[in-house]
């Protein structure tokens, strides 16, 4: 399986694709400039508190408020709350090391006990402002890098599920248990697995030291004014994807490619030679035919190679996505022949569509009957092993959800 990055860039910034066996399954538009990347943590002034929804509105200068609820608050956000106070007022300088954590707040708990009209704190962006809505906020603040990720006030050391070897996992645990700093927190990405010590401990201290550069404008900072900004979204993307099963990395702008070359030197020095700049004269996204692929994925109608064919529509509250047969339904001998077969390249098709188009929340799919219960279970897998490279969480309906939500069949 080959993995391209295509990097585009345009006046007002660049467009990522991310091309696996030379088909689309991520595109990204970059703006220059946008404000609230998800990551970001700038900071925060209440503006109103509402007792009824437990959340409160949050200044960022934004035309609409931010959101934060108060489960989004974090366990932590005592601690929180306590350390933007003592930096605010000069009695500490932003270093966790000697800080006393306090008690974790009651999930239960009331907004008004945490939150008062006018307070200030840091907040980070979880979902980037959309249609007639602000930002989403969190306050259960955590830094990414490309093997942990880090999170202030707490001391627990996690390991990602999908390392699946015991001593592996216990390995990575007794490590960074006996190298991270006090007060923090560490999630142990599925990426760190058979890395090295020295690696880990470089990646820790490059966290920890965003952490401390953010923290000391805390003491002086103005509302809204950002303390830590998230990598840029190339940036991110490599961070998190790169790995020895990419074959390239094309841009086609100098700058660009230089800023991308020098990244990838930074976090995976063995693979710097598979940034290559594009001075052809075929646009770069004509050229590796993501173009044609962008006007021919992004339409309401999406064709399966097999014949049959699926409508997606959005609504407010949720996302449809409608499985028809086509003309497939005059190859196969029967029609549960039919559905099946249909079936399983729309589950394919549909987990594509799902990480290009970014769908969250409430998704409902209609797949052709069947009456095998077999069968339904085998579209049910088919469709779970078509998401298990999607970085966004995901469940079947009678399961907690956090991105995206798999149907009942």
């Amino acid at each position: 399986m080959s993995n391209e990055l295509i990097i585009s860039a345009t006046q007002d910034g660049c467009r990522i694709a991310l091309l696996r066996d030379k088909t689309l399954v991520e595109f990204h538009n970059e703006e220059e400039g946008s404000k609230f990347v998800v990551g970001d943590i700038y900071l925060g002034t209440v503006k109103k508190v509402v007792q009824g929804l437990n959340a409160a509105f949050i200044e960022l200068n934004y035309d609409k408020d931010a959101f934060l609820h108060y489960l989004d608050l974090g366990p932590q956000f005592g601690s929180l709350a306590k350390f933007t106070k003592l930096v605010r007022t000069k009695k500490i300088f932003g270093k966790l090391e000697k800080f006393t954590l306090e008690q974790d707040i009651d999930k239960h708990g009331k907004i008004g006990q945490q939150l008062t009209k006018g307070q200030v704190i840091p907040v980070q962006i979880v979902k980037e402002p959309i249609s007639t809505k602000g930002p989403r906020l969190s306050c259960e603040l955590s830094l990414a890098g490309r093997y942990l990720v880090m999170v202030p006030f707490s001391n627990s050391v996690s390991v990602s599920k999908k390392i699946t070897s015991s001593e592996e996992r216990k390995r990575l645990q007794r490590l960074i248990t006996s190298i991270k700093p006090a007060n923090f927190g560490v999630i142990i990405r599925t990426v760190a697995e058979g890395v090295e010590v020295a690696e880990l401990d470089k990646d820790l201290r490059n966290l920890v030291k965003t952490w401390d550069e953010g923290m000391a404008k805390l003491a002086d900072a103005q509302t809204a004014d950002k303390l830590i900004g998230e990598l840029n979204k190339t940036s991110s993307i490599l961070r998190d994807l790169l790995n020895e099963s990419f074959d390239s990395i094309q841009v086609d702008d100098k700058k660009l490619y230089d800023e991308v070359k020098a990244y990838v030197r930074n976090i995976s020095p063995d693979l710097e030679g598979i940034v290559k700049y594009y001075n052809g004269r075929v646009k770069i996204f004509e050229n590796f035919g993501v173009e044609k692929q962008i006007k021919s994925a992004f339409g309401t109608t999406v064709s399966l190679k097999g014949g049959g064919y699926l409508i997606i529509e959005h609504t407010e509250a949720l996302h449809v996505v409608d499985v028809n047969s086509g003309n497939k339904s005059n190859r196969e001998d029967s029609q549960e022949n039919t559905a099946i077969s249909v079936n399983v390249e729309a589950a394919k098709e549909i987990a594509r569509q799902l990480r290009l188009r970014d769908m969250g929340g409430i998704v409902v799919i209609d797949f052709i009957d069947m009456r095998n219960p077999d069968h339904k279970r085998m579209i049910y897998q088919a469709m779970k092993d078509a998401m298990k490279d999607d970085k966004a969480a995901c469940s079947s309906a009678d399961e907690h959800c956090n991105e995206r939500t798999l149907p009942y069949l």
